[in-house]
């Protein structure tokens, strides 16, 4: 009895013992183990570097918490999960889920107060056995740091898709979304950006809720080239303290001055971003009696420079079947104006079919009379990041463009062969300069023929990054068309552009992560809604049931004899 009681003892110590090796060692060792198959709870190491080097309390108000369908369950689950992967990394990571519009006396003016910060919600059906009911739903979060702030948006938009499909693009984009909501909030702005100004390009206001966006990141300020034709070694020197120049919709000829500054600039490292229209045609020109404009070839006097590059903009239109729909007024009814929506096929809504980090995972961008790029022979690698549809062709320019158009009859036949056209490119390389063996339009002694790695994006549309204006000229969302209340990628995927041309800490690379959720089918479980029941709660606990009793058993003959 008493050798017993000392086994007993001696059992205790050592497992004591034990468990307080484990605890000290775990002070020094820190390992975490994902069982997943598609490894979704692994975090980047460029996401693991964030929130490591986090020192201050991160705040994150998700706004997660309600009654929800399942999909909308799964995925408060997959954010609550990843965020308490950041947590285990870093305790600083501090989140909590709420439901903003919990108390009923302040609904309304919680949803307002909410839609003036710029979180938009959504209405869910809630689905119960037949019975159902709308939720409105804001899938957003806040993130804080110090007096800092910015909000994720957790359910990406996806015109035509069901919710499921939705959450599954969602948690593909969680880890990216946080770790740039970190970002943004944590790390100071560095780099800056330069918006070309003077050869006609696109006004501010036009595009001001992009460059709203970008400035959260990133320095932003206009830069004019106009005092090149008095200075030019001074403006190329100031260009040069700039890391991205963006290149929106120019007008005006370049002269061969202003391009020697830029092809130095981008020679020496600087990063661009090209938005071009080669061809001039506008909806605007087309809202007149006639209903119709020509559209003829823009001469900005890029060709040499584009060409020395590696690629070409052709001055065509794109016209595409997969295309944006056009608001039209048809008739009268009473003192009202009657509209219909109609395929416009020189708007193409451009779906992303490459694995590139920038247009991954990504909803349709919507286009404005396009044009199509040519990639050409260089060192220079070119990935092609958005294409038409097979169902499109180029039209020659100068053209005639009349609203009409839309009554058009088309068949597969004439697309034949034609389609798959290159709408934006990458670019990647050591760039020649286009001034390489060339008389140089003004000297510099600086001047090098052969630049440093380097990258840029070039979009044959300038009308990518413009937004549409209120009734009291305010700029409204950046891919929201007002006219068919329709929301578009378009500033995602400009974003992505910036992030990729600036990013220092690969975080944009996040967005290539792949990660499948298998969901219920609904219709089965309406079907074998008892089974489902059965198997889901009261299976589990009838062997729990059976286990206890079978311990029990099992434990009262082994200590009665």
């Amino acid at each position: 009895m008493k050798k017993g009681k000392q086994h007993i003892t001696k059992q205790l110590l050592i497992t004591v013992l034990l468990l307080l090796a484990v605890n000290f060692l775990g002070n020094f060792i820190f390992k975490r183990f994902d069982l997943t198959q598609d490894k979704r709870y692994t975090l980047s190491e460029a996401t693991l570097n964030l929130v490591k080097n986090v020192d201050e309390p991160v705040y994150i108000d998700v706004l997660l918490e309600g009654n929800f369908p399942g999909e909308f369950k799964r995925l408060q689950t997959e954010t609550r999960q990843l965020l308490e992967e950041f947590k285990a990394y870093n305790p600083n990571i501090e989140f909590h889920f709420e439901n903003p519009l919990a108390e009923e006396e302040t609904r309304q003016q919680d949803m307002r107060m909410l839609y003036s910060r710029g979180l938009t919600p959504i209405s869910v059906t809630v689905d119960d056995k037949g019975k159902q009911s709308q939720e409105v739903v804001f899938p957003w979060a806040i993130v804080s740091y110090g007096e800092k702030t910015t909000k994720v948006q957790l359910l990406k938009n996806m015109m035509g898709a069901s919710t499921a499909e939705k959450v599954v693009s969602s948690v593909q984009h969680l880890e990216y979304a946080f770790a740039d909501a970190i970002n943004k909030v944590t790390k100071e702005k560095e780099k800056k950006i330069a918006v070309i100004k003077g050869n006609g390009e696109l006004h501010e206001l036009l595009m001001a809720d992009f460059l709203k966006q970008v400035r959260e990141n990133y320095f932003i300020a206009p830069f004019t080239l106009d005092s090149v034709a008095n200075n030019p070694m001074n403006t190329l020197k100031s260009l040069k303290d700039y890391d991205l120049a963006i290149i929106a919709k120019p007008t005006l000829e370049f002269s061969e001055e202003e391009k020697e500054v830029l092809d130095q600039y981008i020679v020496n490292g600087g990063k661009t971003l090209w938005m071009i229209d080669a061809v001039q045609a506008e909806m605007d020109s087309l809202y007149n009696e006639s209903g119709s404009t020509l559209a003829f070839p823009h001469k900005l006097n890029l060709n040499d420079m584009f060409f020395k590059y590696g690629f070409r903009i052709n001055p065509t239109l794109v016209k595409d079947e997969r295309a944006t729909p056009v608001s039209l007024a048809v008739g009268q009814m009473g003192s009202e104006t009657q509209y219909q929506q109609y395929l416009w096929r020189f708007a193409p809504f451009v779906y992303a079919e490459s694995d590139n980090p920038i247009v991954k995972n990504m909803d349709g961008i919507k286009f404005e009379f396009a044009n199509n790029i040519d990639t050409l022979k260089n060192n220079i690698s070119k990935t092609v990041l958005l294409q038409s549809s097979p169902y499109s062709k180029a039209i020659g320019t100068p053209t005639p463009i009349s609203l009409d158009m839309v009554n058009e009859q088309t068949k597969p036949e004439d697309y034949e062969g034609q389609g798959y056209l290159t709408l934006s490119v990458l670019l990647e390389g050591q760039f020649h300069s286009m001034y390489e063996n060339r008389v140089l339009p003004f000297k510099d002694p600086s001047y090098k023929p052969v630049g440093v790695d380097n990258k840029m994006i070039v979009i044959a549309d300038g009308d990518v990054i413009k937004n549409q204006l209120d009734q009291s000229y305010q700029p409204l969302e950046l891919g929201y068309d007002k006219w068919t209340n329709q929301l578009y990628d378009n500033k995602l995927f400009l974003m992505n552009c910036v992030n990729y041309l600036l990013d220092d800490t690969g975080l944009i690379n996040i967005r290539s992560k792949e990660v499948q959720l298998p969901m219920l089918d609904k219709e089965k479980v309406y079907e074998q809604y008892t089974t489902v029941q059965f198997i889901t709660v009261g299976l589990p606990i009838i062997i729990l049931l059976v286990f206890g009793l079978l311990f029990t058993f099992l434990r009262k003959r082994k200590y009665s004899r």
